[in-house]
């Protein structure tokens, strides 16, 4: 089949997917999980939608028997619109301009959720694998860093992968390594006053900025040295909240910290790291708190695994051009199976710039060669039942 045509059945694709809202808040996906559904079905996959928490749905579709379990998974939720006026096309339809699809969650991952529709129904139509198990899972949750997507079919055993390929915008290479990450809210206490009369009080800002300058100070620099490779340790504050009034004392001050962490270090160990490193501030014993609200481990699967070298040959014969090594700037769902001891892998066509911003968007000449390089894989770990008549054409 020639890629102008694959390109064009993608396309299709992705535009119903980005007129179908899913945005965080409130994540609901339950209309595109079940358009997913949908086609799956169509195709002879065995599927189950499952959800934990209302709104929130996540398919599970199956073809085959056996080992290995070549899974698949999209994220199906996309962030908020964000600011409406920033936007030069109306987030919900797709447009096409200058070779590119714009909408909300155009790369971000409705076009690899695109690309592995297509995938699954033309792997279906070639008679499903040979051997082994093909997987494909869309689920909501992701956004939020959740646990009612990809880590709920894990925990409640729907999904069991022995290879696991994440969609994202990777500019079709492979990422077979990403940093975990945790994130902490940290809350200055401090005692309410007239400004007129601070000495009255103790303002909970000033003391936010002891502690936080405690970070920047000790912890910082170590994590400047913290490399592995191209990936780096960060550490960064990304909100801040304080008082209610400007003629009054702050009583409060809370920020929230996001901190990415190599696939060796540990959740827990971060955590202790960071609290430790308050402590360093020398504020009063319980003038402030910091908790942990969510984090998840990092991953790094073996340069010469099997799956890995598969994706790498595929980008090489599809492209023309040797395989490169981007890296991972998010954190994808690949981290709930970290501790698996399986091949990770994320790809998908877009560059991760052009998600989670306005007028979001994704080039049209990169549908088809991500379904194609992603089918070479699957052909080379798994096989298919029929060859491809469109091969000579393509």
């Amino acid at each position: 089949m020639r890629q102008q045509a694959i390109g064009r059945e993608i396309q299709a694709i992705l535009g119903d997917l980005v007129g179908i809202p899913s945005a965080y808040p409130p994540g609901d996906t339950r209309a595109i999980c079940a358009y997913a559904a949908d086609r799956l079905r169509r195709a002879g996959y065995d599927v189950e939608t499952a959800a934990r928490s209302p709104g929130i749905d996540n398919v599970v579709a199956e073809l085959g028997a056996g080992r290995p379990a070549l899974v698949f998974n999209a994220h199906a939720d996309t962030v908020g619109v964000g600011d409406r006026a920033a936007w030069r096309t109306d987030p919900f339809a797709a447009t096409v301009e200058k070779g590119r699809l714009f909408g909300l969650g155009a790369g971000n991952c409705k076009a690899s959720m695109a690309v592995q529709l297509w995938l699954a129904e033309h792997a279906a139509r070639r008679g499903g694998p040979r051997r082994g198990r093909l997987v494909f899972t869309f689920v909501g949750d992701e956004e939020r860093l959740g646990p009612d997507g990809l880590a709920f079919l894990r925990e409640t055993g729907r999904v069991a992968p022995d290879i696991l390929v994440v969609g994202a915008q990777t500019g079709n290479q492979v990422i077979a390594e990403e940093r975990g990450v945790f994130w902490v809210r940290l809350t200055a206490h401090g005692r309410a006053a007239h400004a007129g009369a601070p000495c009255l009080g103790d303002n909970a800002i000033l003391r936010m900025m002891r502690l936080v300058a405690a970070l920047e100070r000790e912890l910082r620099p170590r994590l400047a040295l913290r490399r592995r490779g191209r990936l780096h340790a960060t550490m960064n504050l990304g909100t801040i909240a304080g008082g209610h009034n400007v003629n009054a004392v702050p009583s409060s001050c809370v920020v929230e910290i996001d901190r990415r962490i190599l696939p060796e270090e540990a959740v827990a160990d971060g955590f202790a790291e960071i609290a430790a490193f308050l402590e360093t501030a020398g504020e009063p014993e319980g003038s402030y708190r910091v908790d942990l609200i969510t984090g998840t481990e990092g991953f790094a699967s073996p340069a010469d695994g099997r799956a890995i070298a598969a994706f790498r040959r595929a980008v090489a014969r599809v492209t023309g051009a040797p395989p490169c090594d981007p890296i991972a700037v998010g954190a994808s769902d690949g981290r709930y199976f970290a501790d698996m001891g399986i091949e990770i892998l994320t790809f998908g066509p877009g560059a991760a710039a052009d998600g989670h911003a306005a007028n979001e968007s994704v080039p049209l000449d990169a549908l088809a060669p991500a379904a194609l390089i992603q089918l070479a894989a699957i052909e080379d770990l798994l096989g298919l039942a029929r060859p491809d008549p469109d091969a000579g054409s393509r």
